[in-house]
This record gives C-alpha cells, structure tokens and sequence, in this order.
C-alpha cells in the first residue's frame, strides 16, 4: 500500500467522523471498549490522550511501531501499546501531545515524523478518550527508551493487521461481568484492548471500500 493511498483512505475517515462528532466539535468518541460490550462505560470524567500510531516505510512494505509498557505502571502496565498519554495543558492538539509523548518515551524527534492523519477517538472503560494519530516514521529512527515506562519497542508488519484472519475476540471476567475485547497475537506477542482496538480501526479505515 503505498503513502498516497493510506493518506487518502485516513482523509475520507475523517471526513465521516467529523459528521458524527470528534473531540474538535460536538459529538461522543465514535469507538471505545463499549463496541463489544454495549453499556461498558467508564462512570466518571474521562481524560484526554493521544497516542502516535507510528508506520515505519520498510523496504519490504510499512511496519507498525509499538511498546511493551513496564510492568510496574499504574495504567496498563505490562500491556503493549503506541506511544502516548495524557494530553496536558501545554499541547496545542492531539498531535502535539502524542508527539511530545512519543519523544518522551521512545526518543521520537518530531522532525522524523510526517504526519498524515487520525483514526476514530477511542473511549477506554480506564476512563480515558483517547485520539490516534497516524505518522510515517523515518527508517533511520534511532530509539531512546524511557526505561521508566517501555521496556521495549517492536515492529508489527501492517499487512500482519490487515489480515482479518489475525483479528480474535477473546472474552474474561471483569468487575462481575463478562468483557469481550479484540486480540491480535503476533508471534509471542498478545497484543488486546485499546491498542487491539485502534489497530481494527486502523484496519476497517484501510481495507475499506
């Protein structure tokens, strides 16, 4: 797939979205946790973030970056997902915060990434809303892990995501009730929840027709 094609297929998605709402205008996060769980809300106030959702231009095609959070976290440590957090009153928009972050984490210059669009808002039952930002990463990106917050960084190929063969509903126990939530399991990886989510959305923006 090449650039033009992902740009114009992230332009018509959001061209969609901003009919139904998004954080720039009236209007409800149009993908959250609540997908597969109808009524799974998060009770209180949710906090704005944003995550960088990082292609990396391969020679052998477009490689999606993601992190293995430390296990000691408050939130979601342990889990694998994009480079993100809270957007703070310092950042201009979505983009800047996940920039920001995404510097902070991995060692991510602004000045390697081109951005070229977003992916649905994301409600998380956690009780954030989180906006997925889409950039092409220079191949020649150095990382600098934040060893506090990522234990690593790897490479996940897109056409791996772009095969519904490789999407999972898995389902467990929480809070009394039964979840279901998406998994994408890449070779020794278990990759769920909202990042799982937002690489589905990913993948219904691209594959679409």
């Amino acid at each position: 797939m090449k650039r033009s094609e992902i740009i114009a297929r992230l332009a018509g998605a959001q061209t969609r979205l901003g009919r139904r709402g998004s954080r720039d205008g009236p209007g409800v996060p149009r993908r959250g946790d609540s997908d597969l769980n109808p009524g799974f809300h998060h009770p209180g106030k949710l906090i704005e973030a944003a995550v960088l959702v990082p292609l990396v231009e391969r020679a052998e095609g477009y490689r999606v970056l993601l992190t293995q959070r430390t296990p000691h976290l408050r939130d979601h440590g342990g889990q694998i997902s994009f480079p993100g957090g809270r957007i703070e009153p310092g950042d201009t928009s979505p983009e800047s915060a996940a920039l920001r972050e995404s510097e902070e984490e991995i060692g991510l210059s602004p000045d390697l990434v081109a951005l070229i669009g977003r992916l649905d808002d994301y409600e998380t039952g956690t009780g954030f809303t989180v906006t997925p930002v889409v950039g092409v990463v220079t191949p020649t990106f150095e990382p600098r892990l934040d060893d506090f917050e990522v234990a690593e960084l790897f490479e996940v190929p897109l056409g791996f995501i772009l095969n519904p063969a490789n999407h999972e509903r898995h389902s467990k126990m929480f809070a009394g009730r039964k979840r279901q939530f998406y998994v994408l399991p890449y070779e020794e990886r278990y990759i769920w929840g909202a990042t799982a989510g937002m690489l589905i959305n990913l993948y219904e923006v691209l594959t679409a027709r």
